[in-house]
């Protein structure tokens, strides 16, 4: 039980308190002027067309600000921590003043699938970087042949369902110089069905986020080349301009890390959901008794089920190869289950071993990663 504070003690703690809220309203100040003047670097990088993400500059500055901080006995990750919340709310801040247009001579862009989430986010950064954008959807059918008269690209952005019969009936009569090119976290069909029924550029695209991203800074966009790729480098270079970090690859390639990064990912966390289903778990219960990693995990599931569950439909059954590979994984964890039956501590420490000596030196880093990311979780954590 707590015990009461004597007044001199009170009073003592109130004094203090209160220089502590001069402080932050100094910080508070601090940071309102370091904010200011990272918009004024975002005017001068977007009128200068340079990215809005820098690495180099970036990891430079944060490691002098790690030393400094250590000379004056404040915890290095604390000012990385800091800093890096900062950055990333100046990324958000930036797209307010619009980025510099790489091709102002370009006609317009339609975007088939303009009214969904990803395309509507596509949509508004060429809007900020002086494109004209025309959106075209499942009821504006009939307006087709009017909006691609003229566009310099078309891009897709519908379920990967659709995307390949609607490239074949749909696309085949675009201009001979309009670029065509798709959203698809599948490549290979998608791209093999453009380049049949398109003679011009071709690009084949997979923004590896959500829509919900609040800005491409970071944010990965893999890029599986077509055809013509001279007539459309500009608009990689505009991804570049936006912050995105572009990875180039092979439909093939791309496919089959796909396979594992989000197929069967997304298919553990339906399943790991379902359990839960099934079992009738008491989330509220099982939050109360959840360190960080744990609620990480299970936020990760949730957020899993937070969307629409077409989308996920589509993805893992995107691939006939994604089947075999639930199959596997489902023997590997029969395999698994089998020596916990048998009770034989010694042979999951040494399959546990075999996997940790493949991870090699990820297994530490990622264990040095994820201990930020549960600090921030912690931090998050709701207190009754």
């Amino acid at each position: 039980m707590d015990q009461p504070m004597n007044e001199k003690t009170t009073a003592e703690l109130e004094h203090l308190r209160d220089l502590i809220d001069g402080v932050d309203q100094q910080l508070l100040l601090l940071l309102r002027k370091r904010l200011d003047l990272v918009a004024q670097v975002g005017v001068v990088k977007h009128g200068a067309g340079v990215p809005i993400y820098a690495p180099h500059r970036e990891a430079s500055m944060l490691a002098k600000r790690r030393d400094e901080a250590a000379k004056l006995g404040i915890s290095p990750q604390l000012i990385e921590d800091v800093l890096r919340r900062l950055m990333r709310e100046s990324y958000l801040n930036e797209k307010e003043v619009g980025f510099k247009q790489v091709k102002p001579d370009s006609g317009h862009i339609v975007i088939v699938g303009g009214a969904g989430k990803l395309g509507a986010l596509f949509s508004q950064m060429l809007s900020l970087s002086g494109y004209q954008v025309k959106s075209l959807d499942k009821d504006d059918w009939q307006q087709a042949k009017a909006l691609f008269s003229g566009a310099a690209m078309v891009i897709v952005s519908v379920p990967i369902s659709l995307t390949c019969a609607l490239i074949r009936r749909e696309l085949s009569q675009l201009p001979a110089d309009c670029i065509l090119t798709d959203l698809t976290s599948v490549k290979a069909e998608p791209l093999r069905a453009m380049l049949d029924a398109h003679s011009g550029p071709v690009l084949g695209l997979h923004p590896m986020f959500g829509p919900d991203v609040g800005s491409f800074a970071k944010q990965v966009v893999v890029v599986c080349h077509g055809r013509q790729q001279d007539k459309y480098q500009w608009f990689l270079d505009q991804i570049a301009i936006w912050g995105a970090r572009i990875e180039i690859t092979d439909a093939k390639n791309h496919d089959e890390a796909m396979q594992l990064v989000q197929a069967m990912r997304h298919f553990s966390s339906f399943v790991y959901g379902l359990n839960l289903f099934k079992n009738n778990a008491d989330i509220a219960n099982l939050l109360r008794f959840s360190s960080p990693i744990y609620r990480l995990e299970l936020a990760m599931v949730g957020r899993l089920f937070a969307q629409a569950p077409e989308l996920y439909a589509d993805i893992i059954l995107a691939q006939p190869g994604n089947v075999q590979l639930m199959s596997d994984y489902l023997q590997h964890y029969q395999h698994a289950l089998e020596t916990l039956k048998r009770g034989d501590r010694d042979e999951f420490i040494r399959q546990f071993s075999q996997v940790s000596t493949w991870f090699g030196d990820y297994a530490p880093a990622f264990a040095r990663e994820s201990g930020m990311m549960l600090e921030s979780v912690n931090d998050m954590k709701p207190r009754e």
